[in-house]
């Protein structure tokens, strides 16, 4: 028995809509144990796929991801019928993205992105914290991770400054 068939709220998904899809990041969002880290675990071939292209491509994908995962993640949440359920996982998707903005090649540097994002959308420091908590729909839902993307975004450009 599938976790689409066992919780209510995603029993109104599909993973054959593409909307639903991405929302549950490929379909690492039914994890049943910390589907926010295999969601961003899911965006790793994408940021590997990604990484060889330019900047100016890398950024104008990033950029779409996140808005449209704006929508996305609204469309899933009012589909389920609750806010930000945890299989919702695109917005770790993006996330890790923006972490790994002008990141150098190599799985140190992807490692220690992933580890930076995951330690601030979990641990949720202020002001993601309070947006986490008081902004609604899709907005609300992509804010607190694009914010975690951007505090391990300077983090990581701090060690690649000091140690790359």
């Amino acid at each position: 028995m599938s976790l689409l068939s066992q919780d209510p709220a995603l029993k109104k998904l599909s993973l054959s809509n593409p909307v639903h899809f991405l929302a549950l990041g490929f379909g690492s969002g039914l994890a049943a144990k910390a589907p926010g880290t295999f969601g961003t675990l899911a965006a790793i071939p994408l940021y590997l796929l990604l990484s060889q292209f330019s900047l100016s491509i890398y950024l104008a994908v990033t950029l779409v991801a996140t808005i449209v995962g704006i929508y996305i993640c609204d469309k899933a949440a009012k589909d389920m019928g609750m806010h930000d359920h945890g299989a919702i996982v695109w917005d770790e998707v993006a996330g890790l993205l923006i972490t790994l903005i002008a990141a150098p090649a190599g799985w140190v540097w992807l490692a220690l992105g992933f580890g930076f994002f995951r330690f601030f959308d979990i641990i949720k420091p202020w002001p993601i914290k309070w947006l986490d908590a008081k902004v609604e729909g899709g907005f609300g839902i992509m804010i607190d991770d694009v914010l975690a993307g951007i505090f391990a975004f300077v983090c990581l450009q701090v060690c690649v400054y000091f140690w790359g």
